[in-house]
């Protein structure tokens, strides 16, 4: 195993070394001039153990954590689906979100988009990290069969996200692609009327429950919450069965999670839209 770290030996994040395993230096690494600041370590081919340290040391410490290997992934909760062993990255971020993509595309194989309870453990002789959410409860398991590369980065955000043009282009592009809130959906109608006012998106998911949608193209907070949970209790009064609400936006201030977690509600993060199709126009002759 060979790791690299930025960190200096007097505690800086400049003049970071290349050892081996046994902890002698091979040649100097200019990790932290390529990334200044951001690269913490990287390991390159670890062992097990070697790895479930590396979790153990990073996975709470508010770092961005990479992982390339033949990763094998099995979900439980609303569903399950197994993802077999392939050649994956896994992504961990430091509010506990969870991604594992494939070699293809840009949606994930699997995901948590929050964690209640994060850990790393060893299960013969592979590192399992197990990532849990209680509401609604899921549980994602990812075992490393192998691993070619794991690195920590220390990513500061400081800019928020708010999309260009209005929300009702946030509405039109995602009642053509609501796969970007969530596989399966599918829009029944927009701007459906209720006694308390006009619900964004009103859909199905693939197990057959009606789904509230409400949009916000900045930070979601209390009000949103408030509103989404009239539009569910309006058409809980008017439809049998289950009925599901969805706050979708760029990002939610702490106070408006927890009361939307209270509300039985769910939050899911909107960080790019689908660009409309293009169209091939024929030229006029005049």
């Amino acid at each position: 195993m060979e790791w690299i770290t930025s960190r200096s030996a007097w505690g800086g994040r400049r003049g970071g070394r290349v050892r081996n395993r046994e902890g002698g230096r091979n040649r100097g690494a200019q990790g932290s001039s390529i990334l200044p600041g951001v690269l913490r370590c990287v390991l390159t081919c670890p062992t097990p153990p070697d790895l479930l340290g590396f979790l153990r040391d990073h996975l709470h410490g508010g770092a961005t954590l990479h992982l390339a290997g033949e990763l094998e992934v099995v979900y439980q909760g609303r569903a399950a689906s197994m993802a077999e062993a392939g050649d994956r990255l896994l992504l961990i971020k430091p509010d506990g979100s969870v991604q594992v993509h494939g070699p293809r595309g840009v949606k994930p194989v699997n995901w948590q988009p929050r964690t209640d309870h994060l850990s790393a453990a060893l299960e013969d002789g592979c590192v399992v990290l197990h990532a849990e959410r209680r509401s609604p409860v899921e549980v994602v398991r990812v075992r490393v069969l192998s691993c070619a590369l794991a690195s920590a980065l220390d990513m500061v955000e400081d800019a928020r996200l708010v999309f260009s043009g209005t929300e009702a282009q946030m509405q039109s592009a995602l009642a053509r692609a609501p796969h970007v809130i969530e596989p399966g959906l599918v829009v029944l109608d927009r701007e459906l009327l209720v006694g308390v006012g006009g619900i964004d998106l009103y859909a199905r998911d693939r197990a057959g429950r009606y789904v509230v949608v409400e949009l916000k193209r900045g930070k979601a907070g209390h009000e949103a919450v408030h509103q989404l949970a009239r539009y569910v209790q309006a058409v809980r009064t008017q439809v049998p069965g289950t009925v599901r609400g969805i706050l979708a936006a760029p990002d939610i201030t702490t106070p408006a999670r927890v009361a939307l977690e209270a509300a039985g509600l769910e939050f899911v993060e909107v960080s790019a839209l689908p660009l409309p199709e293009e169209r091939d126009f024929q030229p006029l002759l005049f």
